[in-house]
């Protein structure tokens, strides 16, 4: 009896004592669930994922060689890795090239804008560490046999992938700067965004243009028009403008002896950050060095900084109580005037607390010996382009390639090969808009931002027209050559070249906006279709004869920027902002539009470059902004959107001879047999 009492008396104990564990381990459960929640709630989904460097992307694709310019640089291996829009090249110690992996080819489609070596958390061996604009983080490792594998960390959101900076930390973690979105961590598992507080600031949207670490503990966060911040042991000072940063841009930082040091456009900033108070807010410069310079790249050492600027070359400050600025020599072999106007973007330095000082100046490698700068790789081919920033492009009738720039004028490519590259620049020849061979002298003519450029057969420049010969601007926009004459675009109108002397037509006179970008000639000799920032106006005899836009019309968008005539008479218009349209034209000048349908992965707003537009006998093609290249096949009747291959998404020109077609990109020129496409 007393048995059965002490187990009636025990039963309830223990219902009650396994229901407090149960509800305590679901509480344990639901906290380390909530904790857990809270923690992946901060971090930014990626993907990383090994690239195939045995092929690559595509073998269709060949690229026009282009005078290098590489923008950031570092010592991996024993020798050098240089970066830049064109791809990431391994050079040895001397100067040899040793290997390259091309943008868009064995690299994706996006320009590199820094590398580092660095070991990462669960590395073995140091890794090649490269930022890209729209491609996020790249890693490149080197087996025992020096063979290299490339993989790529790719965060789930499109505004993470532009990264402008990289710091590797002693911890083996990453900070990765984002042109848009702060700065991100990356522990070798997760990629988590650096966040802090301060009133009027969001960490999340900072534009990051250069990061620092003056200790094991400190961060300084350089930003493109927010200044200078500076974390450190969970503390967030700022400087910018009003506690005296000399400009809000901060675009290089550098380190030494317990001082940190921040290049703005207006000058340098000096800070001590040994005598920083706790708990203040405002970070103070204690003085301005080089107040007229432009500190675009900085290297510090114990007695002198020195300076790289956008168009001053290389300026050493010494580090004295009274700081001043001194000519720096600079030994390359270019034009005299070319040495105090150099473009440097980086300096890097040989691993070692004496290591030499290298420095990347308008894309060429230099080395510091003493007082001077030399040059450590091998001169250029005569043969490569001058620019990569291609602008306009174009035949004439003896095969010569006219290649012309953004802003460097052009290139003449002549049909031998290995013959040099012959450039020309000049206060005219300098923003080419267009190119066009005129069918009737069989010479060309270039469209500039500074007038009209006439060339002989011997592709001189032979007769320059100005606003003092007649135009009604002198920035050309395109250019078509018609029965009567030669029509210009500007943005002010239009200029009628005749026989008779020059004409100009403007929006006072029936044209449908003042700023024109595009023409295209019809098969009536008379007709000429005149596409603006505001809509399409259709002349005849150099008279309006009709205006569309988008509300008289179904005229997709009223942005028309190129405009090609079609085999069968009609006429493709590309616009900004809806794509491609499709315009025919009966003989009393009533449009009929029909919209074109973009293949998969083009966006309904796609955005066509001015003048993109080619018509081949087998293909018509397009090129757009940031999407890469519109193809239509005769063969097929189908359009395709072609990204693989490319060194750029922005294509801006074309040009075709002999079944292959030149595609002209913001960052270089490439070839492809018309069949492959």
């Amino acid at each position: 009896m007393q048995r059965t009492t002490r187990l009636l008396v025990a039963l309830p104990v223990t219902f009650v004592v396994a229901f407090v564990a149960l509800a305590f381990f679901r509480a344990q459960r639901t906290l380390t669930q909530s904790a857990e929640a809270v923690r992946t709630a901060h971090q930014t989904p990626f993907t990383q994922t090994a690239l195939d460097l045995t092929h690559p992307r595509t073998l269709a694709f060949e690229p026009i060689v282009s005078t290098t310019n590489f923008t950031s640089g570092t010592v991996f291996a024993g020798g050098f890795a240089l970066a830049g829009p064109a791809g990431l090249s391994f050079f040895a110690p001397d100067g040899t090239p040793h290997r390259s992996l091309r943008t868009g080819l064995e690299l994706p489609v996006a320009p590199l804008t820094q590398v580092v070596t660095a070991t990462l958390r669960g590395a073995s061996a140091p890794q090649l560490l490269a930022a890209t604009a729209g491609a996020g983080l790249l890693l490149l490792s080197l087996d025992l046999s020096g063979t290299p594998t490339l993989q790529q960390l790719l965060p789930r959101s499109p505004e993470f992938r532009d990264l402008t900076q990289l710091l590797p930390l002693p911890t083996g973690d990453l900070l990765l700067g984002t042109r848009h979105r702060g700065v991100l961590l990356f522990d070798g598992t997760h990629l988590t965004p650096l966040a802090f507080s301060l009133p009027g600031v969001d960490s999340a949207k900072l534009e990051v243009t250069t990061l620092a670490a003056p200790g094991p503990a400190s961060i300084l966060i350089g930003t493109r028009n927010q200044g200078l911040f500076f974390l450190h042991a969970g503390t967030v000072q700022h400087s910018d403008p009003a506690s005296g940063l000399p400009d809000s841009q901060v675009d290089s930082l550098a380190v030494a002896n317990g001082k940190a040091y921040a290049g703005t456009p207006q000058g340098i900033a000096e800070f001590d950050l040994a005598s920083l108070l706790p708990g203040q807010i405002s970070l103070r410069p204690t003085r301005i060095l080089a107040a007229s310079l432009f500190g675009h790249a900085l290297a510090a050492s114990t007695s002198q900084l020195t300076v790289g600027t956008l168009d001053q070359g290389i300026v050493p400050v010494p580090l004295d109580a009274h700081p001043h600025l001194r000519p720096a020599s600079i030994s390359v072999p270019l034009d005299p005037g070319a040495l105090s106007n150099q473009r440097i973007d980086a300096f890097f330095s040989a691993p070692g607390p004496t290591g030499l000082l290298y420095a990347l100046a308008d894309g060429q490698l230099l080395a510091r010996s003493s007082s001077h700068w030399t040059p450590v790789l091998l001169p250029a081919p005569s043969s490569a382009l001058t620019d990569r920033n291609i602008s306009a492009l174009a035949f004439d009738s003896d095969g010569r390639l006219f290649v012309g720039f953004f802003d460097r004028g052009l290139d003449i490519l002549d049909p031998q090969a290995g013959q040099p590259t012959r450039h020309l620049e000049d206060d005219h020849l300098f923003c080419i808009n267009r190119l066009a061979l005129d069918p009737a002298r069989h010479t060309m003519a270039a469209a500039t931002a500074n007038g009209l450029v006439f060339f002989d057969a011997q592709a001189q420049p032979r007769q320059t027209l100005t606003r003092r010969d007649g135009l009604i601007s002198e920035h050309i926009t395109d250019l078509a050559f018609t029965a009567s004459g030669i029509t210009l675009a500007t943005p002010a109108g239009l200029t009628f070249l005749k026989p008779t002397g020059p004409e100009s037509l403007y929006a006072f006179e029936g044209l449908v906006n003042n700023h024109v970008y595009a023409l295209a000639a019809q098969a009536d000799p008379n007709r000429l279709l005149a596409g603006t920032l505001g809509g399409l106006s259709i002349l005849e005899s150099s008279v309006v004869i009709r205006n569309l836009t988008v509300t008289n019309s179904a005229l997709g968008h009223n942005w028309i920027t190129a405009a090609a005539l079609l085999p069968d008479g009609a006429t493709l218009l590309g616009t900004y902002g809806a794509g491609l349209e499709r315009l025919s034209l009966a003989r009393d000048g009533t449009p009929t539009f029909t919209a074109i349908d973009l293949p998969a992965g083009a966006p309904k707003d796609l955005v066509v470059n001015p003048n993109a537009l080619l018509v081949t006998g087998t293909h018509i093609y397009a090129g757009t902004l940031g999407h890469g290249l519109l193809t239509y096949t005769n063969a097929t009747g189908q359009w395709a959107l072609v990204t693989e291959g490319l060194p750029s998404l922005n294509v801006t020109a074309f040009a075709s001879r002999k079944d292959e077609l030149y595609v002209g990109t913001d960052n270089g020129l490439v070839r492809i047999a018309e069949a492959s496409l």
